[in-house]
């Protein structure tokens, strides 16, 4: 994982059941594009698109996704929702998180058993529902959408077109200009990463997770996050705010806060949370901010 990289144009890749895989230099966005082939069906489900640099990277609510060249990984892969409930969509950004932060939590080993990770940081874990955090910061962020794809019967097929942005071969200071918590996994394991074998080995992993999902539900991955948690106990209030941008994030226009105490993911997914006023509640869909 360490060794050096191709050239981006160059990298083997694939989707989902060797579906094929799309290369850009440059591009606005990977979300944007995947959406608009999907639904018009210039693509099929399992298609991976992948960007060198994006010049509208965008994370939840809109919310600006940094994307320079040649340090990092922009990337949407287009899911498809065969034998999936369309209910349970929303449960595949937990499972590709937990699925995600297994392997970052591997590199993350390796870097530490050679001595050169930078353990000041923290561990890698998953803040709910999807953030990819070392510690308290933040590299890793995913968002998804449901999109429907055409289809030979008459009613289009649902898939979940889902974006990735990892922070890799970058610099925790590029992205002092957020005031957030940032970092990246070079300043994790304190040497450069191999980004197209990092993509393969992400992909290869996340298309046996949808498979056992499938399968088993979203229970096993709820006891995994239970195991590598860091945040059960711990103070955080949750935003419930449609549009929060980076402009209105912390001013809190339109947007319902509650602080309290995390405590448990439940066996479906959902955030159970005790707000200050001793009501306990079920969060299905928020920002969880710790």
């Amino acid at each position: 994982m360490f060794s050096p990289e191709n050239a981006f144009s160059d990298w083997h890749l694939s989707g989902f059941g060797n579906s094929p895989a799309f290369l850009f230099e440059d591009t606005e966005s990977t979300h944007s594009l995947m959406k608009a082939r999907a639904t018009t069906g210039d693509i099929t489900p399992g298609t991976l698109i992948v960007a060198d640099r994006q010049t509208a990277g965008r994370g939840r609510h809109e919310r600006t996704w940094d994307s320079p060249a040649g340090q990092n990984l922009y990337f949407n892969i287009l899911i498809p929702l065969d034998g999936i409930p369309l209910a349970s969509a929303a449960q595949i950004t937990q499972v590709a998180a937990l699925t995600f932060a297994e392997v970052f939590k591997c590199i993350q080993d390796d870097a530490n058993t050679q001595g050169l990770g930078n353990k000041s940081l923290g561990k890698v874990s998953v803040k709910w529902p999807n953030d990819i955090l070392c510690g308290k910061h933040k590299f890793c962020g995913i968002l998804a959408e449901v999109v429907y794809t055409p289809s030979a019967s008459d009613s289009p097929k649902p898939a979940i077109n889902m974006g990735v942005g990892i922070n890799v071969n970058s610099s925790p200071l590029d992205y002092a200009h957020l005031g957030r918590a940032v970092t990246t996994l070079k300043d994790i394991c304190g040497q450069k990463i191999n980004r197209e074998k990092l993509l393969q080995m992400l992909i290869g992993n996340l298309e046996r997770a949808i498979g056992q999902f499938r399968a088993f539900g979203i229970r096993p991955w709820v006891n995994n996050w239970r195991k590598m948690d860091q945040f059960i106990g711990a103070r955080g209030t949750i935003i419930v705010n449609n549009r929060c941008t980076d402009q209105n994030r912390d001013s809190g226009e339109g947007a319902l806060k509650k602080t309290g105490t995390i405590l448990d993911m439940q066996d479906d997914g959902s955030l159970l949370f005790k707000c200050d006023d001793g009501t306990i509640e079920t969060v299905y869909s928020a920002d969880l901010e710790i």
